[in-house]
């Protein structure tokens, strides 16, 4: 899907001539957005920007939206972390 909008020249002209990185920010942005209005997951999330999921657990506290994990999830991670061992 290709989503796209217009802004003002005064905004467009502050912004130079950064149109590829505005384009990954603002796709990012939107992303990160969905799932902090639970439309999509957090998997749907690493996926869609290419990222694992400790690089997602970054772009998340970036756009400072903080997992809101249920005990069960919690103990579910708890127990993979362990199984996992020392890095």
């Amino acid at each position: 899907m290709t989503i796209s909008f217009e802004i003002p020249c005064e905004i467009e002209q502050e912004l130079g001539a950064k149109g590829d990185e505005l384009n990954g920010e603002a796709r990012e942005a939107f992303l990160v957005e969905l799932y902090r209005q639970e439309r999509i997951t957090q998997h749907q999330l690493a996926e869609a920007l290419g990222l694992n999921r400790y690089e997602t657990d970054g772009v998340l506290k970036r756009h400072k939206v903080w997992l809101e994990l249920t005990p069960e999830e919690l103990a579910a991670q708890a127990a993979s972390l362990r199984e996992a061992g020392p890095a």
